[in-house]
């Protein structure tokens, strides 16, 4: 099974590195502050029309194109080195897709290529492949 779709979006730069800490009775706990949860929102909404029928069950290849609008600096095609780091936007990503059902789990990704672009329609262009 191969999918490949684009979500035209501005991409999300909150990333699951930023949990947060707080003190309950006295002991620590983790919470994702309001943007990152509206992240995992924005990712999930932009997921949804693609979901399979059935999650990928054997090893899988995954491709993700992080599109950032373009401006005078930075033209479409050049690649983004700033912050987020690709491993950071990958996690919630990954995250998203695993609770959606795109695979029985993300440690079936065993074949991952991520980029960050500037571009003139800014969003993800994913393509997943399930590698038989």
């Amino acid at each position: 099974m191969m999918l490949e779709f684009f979500m035209p979006m501005i991409p999300p730069t909150s990333t699951a590195q930023m949990h947060k800490v707080g003190v309950r009775n006295g002991k620590p706990y983790f919470y994702d502050p309001p943007e990152v949860n509206r992240t995992k929102v924005k990712l999930t909404d932009g997921l949804i029309p693609y979901i399979p029928d059935e999650p990928m069950a054997g090893p899988i290849k995954l491709e993700v194109s992080w599109q950032f609008l373009e401006d005078k600096k930075h033209p479409a095609g050049t690649y983004r080195t700033s912050k987020p780091d690709t491993d950071n936007l990958q996690k919630l990503l990954k995250d998203s897709m695993t609770a959606l059902r795109f695979w029985k789990d993300d440690a079936l990704v065993v074949d991952e290529h991520v980029e960050k672009v500037y571009s003139k329609v800014p969003g993800i262009l994913i393509r997943v492949e399930e590698l038989r």
